[in-house]
């Protein structure tokens, strides 16, 4: 009989599960020793000494077994990203059954309950650490075995279907294999460049072709999740994740509200803009106002992005494009380290290099490697790595320098006075803030030029590269992040939303909050496909997709005091090249980890609470040319 991959890698992690047996034998122990009877806790209570040691030995244990739990489950999960197959697909299940056993132990989570009951006596730190640890185990709580073994091997399943998917821009020949065979990157290369429309249609339909596979996944992860979520008392996976934030799901729900809302009138001009460029690329007639929601629909194959959540490339007079032809991919990570060394950051480790998988995979190789950029924190401490596929274009750049602010944050907090558990970032929008911070501080043109990678004399006009970025990564971005895939997944999983109701759902919402439309709406009854499915997040990053939202907004509020407060210059036109002041103000919130509670940092950093001011003071300028420019258009 053929032995499972499962139970191959399950046998091979035998030490490991030796001690993962000794561990929950400890916490067994350590619960059925006498407690000391507590007085009920009152506002004014000082922290206890006895139940500070009792949380401490509890804490040490844990943030012991997190460390290694951590490193066994990422070296499995970076071997089945890296090298997709069923023996690392093996591994990564195995692994992840592993863990979701020892995180989600049910005498550790009664204990933490009892520890957290009288939390007025224990000191903000070991509160901290003892809510992180119970959210981790609400991913997979031991009263329900059955359903997370089930959990984590869809999951595993999922990822490997989804790492491991061809796509195809032609149809099969004779012998039933693709004619022409494409990754990600050919996908996107196409949107961005092809003015055929018939080649354009073709490709994003192929690119929608891998929802289809993933659907019966995602179905049984639906109930998976939000078992296990609502085993620990939330009301579906989806407010288990946002209660990280220490909110509740109205709470989240109505902030993302607030960002659609506030940006809606620039995105309005923006979308009025686009339409008519677009249509005169394509050499098309303007899409007819939709009856339902009152605006042109813009068909989501004239969009450059499969999911039309960023739409670059309309702006030839910003395109950078041509500054990095002839450049090495190598030469792309170089460059973003040396924007952090400036600064006064380290040097990344030697392992970063040699163990990171930076590039696409060579022409004629039959390894195959998750596509989506992503930065990796093996051990919680010194060993971090990349997973790219880096090209020399101004896209790849952005990316590299967003990517290099994961690895400093989890380097920056790395340190004794950070206890692992609580070695992240201030939320999980903090994280990709500072890298998404960085990209905007990489694309300014005083920084391009310093670098010499735009010439001194390039004439690039400063509207049309604001224009650029409010289309390629913010202000569009906006009703994709914090409408498209939040409310999308917030039904889901809040609402148990019906397999058959996903693809009207998902394009109801597509036309409301974003004007698109698929290029055929006998689309919106092929139940099928699965277009939400194809957004990878989905499937290995659930119900998080508010934190990029977060993150946009939180970026500008960081980049208007580093550049207004600290470098005194324009927020649009600066440059943080060799900054140590603001490097060590980036490094006084990174240090940090999840220490402290977000939103004081946020306020002690800026002065003010999460908020869309500095976004939109920084293109106050566009939407004001803008809606002179649309005014003009209606005119002739």
């Amino acid at each position: 009989m053929r032995t499972s991959p499962v139970s191959l890698y399950l046998s091979r992690f035998a030490g490991v599960a030796a001690a993962t047996c000794l561990a929950l034998a400890m916490i067994a122990a350590a619960a059925a020793r006498p407690r000391a009877a507590q007085a009920p806790a009152s506002a004014s209570t000082k922290p206890d000494a006895a139940l500070a040691t009792e949380a401490q030995a509890l804490l040490d244990l844990a943030n012991s077994l997190h460390v290694g739990l951590t490193r066994v489950q990422f070296e499995a999960e970076w071997a089945a990203s890296t090298d997709v197959g069923d023996r690392n697909e093996g591994r990564r299940t195995a692994a992840g059954q592993m863990g979701a056993v020892v995180r989600g132990d049910p005498v550790l989570i009664q204990r933490v309950k009892a520890l957290l009951a009288a939390k007025a006596k224990l000191s903000d730190s070991h509160q901290r650490q003892l809510e992180a640890l119970l959210l981790r185990a609400a991913e997979a709580p031991g009263t329900l075995p059955a359903v997370v073994s089930a959990r984590v091997e869809t999951e595993s399943r999922q990822a490997s279907i989804q790492d491991g998917f061809s796509y195809c821009l032609a149809p099969p020949g004779k012998d039933g294999k693709c004619a022409k065979p494409a990754i990600a990157n050919d996908i996107d290369k196409v949107l961005h460049e092809s003015k055929d429309m018939a080649e354009r249609r073709a490709v994003w339909e192929a690119s929608k072709e891998i929802g289809r596979p993933l659907k019966p996944g995602l179905v049984a992860l639906q109930k998976l999740r939000n078992q296990v979520a609502r085993e620990m008392g939330y009301s579906s996976f989806f407010g288990l994740q946002v209660a990280s934030y220490g909110m509740t799901v109205s709470e989240m729900m109505t902030l993302l509200d607030g960002f659609v809302r506030d940006t809606r009138p620039l995105f309005k001009a923006l979308h009025t803009w686009t339409a008519r460029e677009l249509a005169k690329r394509y050499s098309q007639p303007l899409p007819p106002i939709d009856p339902k929601t009152g605006v042109r629909l813009l068909p989501a194959h004239w969009l450059p992005n499969r999911w039309a959540q960023a739409w670059p490339g309309l702006v030839t007079a910003a395109d950078l494009a041509p500054y990095f032809k002839g450049r090495k991919p190598e030469w792309i990570t170089q460059q973003a380290e040396a924007f952090y060394v400036s600064m006064g950051f380290p040097k990344l480790p030697p392992t970063f290099w040699s163990k990171s998988d930076l590039f696409p995979v060579p022409a004629g190789q039959p390894r195959k490697k998750n596509s989506h950029a992503s930065a990796w924190h093996m051990d919680i401490a010194d060993d971090v790595r990349s997973l790219m596929s880096i090209e020399a274009d101004d896209g790849w750049f952005s990316t590299a320098h967003h990517e290099l602010g994961h690895i400093y944050y989890f380097l920056a907090y790395s340190r004794p006075e950070v206890p692992p558990l609580l070695r992240e970032g201030a939320n999980r929008a903090f994280h990709e803030g500072i890298g998404e911070l960085i990209s905007v501080a990489s694309g300014q043109l005083p920084y391009l030029r310093a670098q010499n990678i735009v010439p001194a004399d390039a004439k690039i006009d400063p509207m049309a590269a604001l224009l650029d970025e409010a289309l390629s990564h913010t202000v569009v971005f906006l009703p994709w992040s914090a409408g498209v895939m939040s409310r999308f997944e917030h039904d889901l999983y809040e609402k148990d939303l019906p397999s058959d109701q996903w693809q009207t759902r998902w394009w109801e919402l597509a036309a409301t909050l974003q004007h698109v439309a698929p290029p055929d709406p006998a689309r919106l009854t092929d139940t099928s496909a699965c277009d939400a499915c194809t957004k990878t997040h989905i499937n290995d990053d659930p119900a998080q997709y508010y934190d990029y939202a977060i993150a946009t907004v939180l970026k500008y509020q960081l980049h208007e005091h580093i550049a207004t407060k600290l470098l005194k210059q324009d927020p649009r036109a600066c440059n943080y090249f060799g900054s140590k002041e603001a490097g060590a103000f980036l490094q006084g919130i990174l240090r940090q980890g999840a220490t402290r509670d977000w939103r004081v940092v946020l306020q002690e950093a800026t002065g003010e609470g999460l908020s869309t001011r500095a976004l939109m003071a920084y293109f106050a300028p566009l939407q004001t040319w803008l809606e002179a420019e649309n005014a003009r258009a209606l005119a002739r």
